[in-house]
């Protein structure tokens, strides 16, 4: 079956020969608590350490080492929603190549900054990959660029799977391989080292719910109509030609996670591992938290494939995530429009061990007496119980509250 597919393993090798010494060698290790956590042996590829933050610089290199020298003159052009922006940007300056990219208006500020810092010249049009696309080919007619193709594309697939070769080379014996789906250039590289290292390995995809296009081709069912989803690097709704034939003939399952599992896997990634990661590069942790049953007893090879997240989203992630865990509660209080009054409240919240980070005072409400006043409180806990026992605290008082 393999010898029909665009690519193979002598490609991939062929193209861990160009980027040695030219990219990280990123470190994979064990994390003894998340696999306490997700009941797998897990091993996490630290791709966010590449010098662009993210695996795709593999498959920039390779593709752009590639092209002949008259093509290298005239320049090349591609559409992407950041990393292999970056990553087209960054070897496109270090080989003397002139580098166009297409992103949607929707990319994030730091990815587009650090596009342009790369030496690139930016072109922002359209709010979908689709439509950033679309543009970038109507430059490229126009300007007789070499267009490089973000995933469906050989040299692009086989740069990207030298990251399997050394997960496999620094773990030979993992069970299966855990890796986030947009178009599939990630996926169908390392599927073709994973599968001719061992046939028995398990290769299982992963794709953010509001954009499960490689999912819906392979198993059916209706194409997803996109969203604004915190994975926007693997956000792609039409799954490429090339990618496609590998992940059905190798990859043995996708699944796809929700939000508010990306969202945690960020977290956990920020307070397990000390490291950044963005949507689509927590997306491997985030479909163990979705799906632990699936995984429980392997020994699991996770990519964590970027780590360029905006600065105030990584923070919204962040605080959500104290919300979720309970240590974020807003509560409201009313009362008397008395001076002193909040003074009262905050030692009761300080005495109960809390931590006030918020008030908002509201004289004005028609469900307020005249002489009242509504404060709404934002305070810090520990956990559930706690807030809960600030709340009886209040009441005990004679400010009883009511969580908003």
């Amino acid at each position: 079956m393999t010898d029909k597919l665009p690519l193979s393993i002598d490609d991939v090798r062929e193209a861990a020969k160009i980027l040695d010494g030219q990219i990280e060698r990123t470190p994979m290790t064990q994390s003894r608590t998340l696999s306490e956590i997700t009941g797998a042996d897990v091993w996490i590829k630290f791709e966010n350490r590449q010098f662009t933050g993210a695996f795709k610089e593999r498959g920039a290199l390779n593709k752009l080492s590639r092209l002949s020298a008259a093509d290298k003159k005239v320049g090349v052009i591609a559409a992407s929603a950041g990393n292999h922006a970056q990553g087209v940007a960054y070897h496109g300056r270090r080989l003397g190549i002139p580098v166009t990219i297409v992103m949607p208006v929707t990319t994030p500020f730091n990815k587009v900054e650090h596009t342009r810092a790369f030496g690139a010249r930016v072109l922002l049009e359209g709010t979908t990959f689709e439509e950033a696309n679309a543009h970038a080919q109507a430059v490229r007619q126009r300007e007789g660029l070499v267009w490089i193709h973000p995933f469906d594309d050989a040299e692009i697939m086989a740069g990207q799977g030298t990251a399997a070769i050394e997960m496999l080379d620094d773990q030979p014996d993992l069970d299966m391989l855990v890796v986030p789906i947009g178009g599939g250039g990630l996926i169908s590289g390392m599927a073709i080292v994973a599968k001719a290292h061992n046939p028995d390995i398990k290769i299982v995809g992963v794709q953010a719910s509001m954009f499960s296009g490689m999912h819906s081709v392979i198993k059916g069912g209706p194409v997803p109509t996109g969203g604004a989803s915190i994975a926007e690097g693997i956000a792609v709704k039409h799954p490429g030609e090339l990618t496609r034939r590998v992940v059905e003939a190798l990859v043995d399952d996708i699944v796809l996670v929700e939000e508010e599992h990306m969202e945690r896997a960020i977290t956990l990634y920020v307070d397990i591992e000390k490291t950044i990661a963005e949507g689509a590069g927590a997306a491997g942790l985030a479909a163990l938290l979705a799906h632990p049953a699936q995984f429980a007893g392997r020994k699991v090879g996770l990519v964590l494939s970027g780590g360029n997240i905006d600065t105030r989203l990584l923070s919204s992630v962040l605080t959500r995530s104290l919300v979720r865990e309970h240590r974020l509660a807003n509560i409201r209080i009313i009362g008397d429009d008395r001076p002193g009054l909040l003074a009262l409240v905050s030692k009761v919240i300080g005495d109960a061990g809390a931590n006030i980070m918020e008030v908002s005072h509201n004289r004005i409400a028609l469900d307020v007496p005249a002489k009242g006043a509504e404060f709404d409180i934002l305070m810090e806990t520990r956990d559930h119980q706690h807030t809960q026992e600030v709340i009886d605290a209040l009441a005990q008082a004679g400010y009883p509250p009511r969580k908003n």
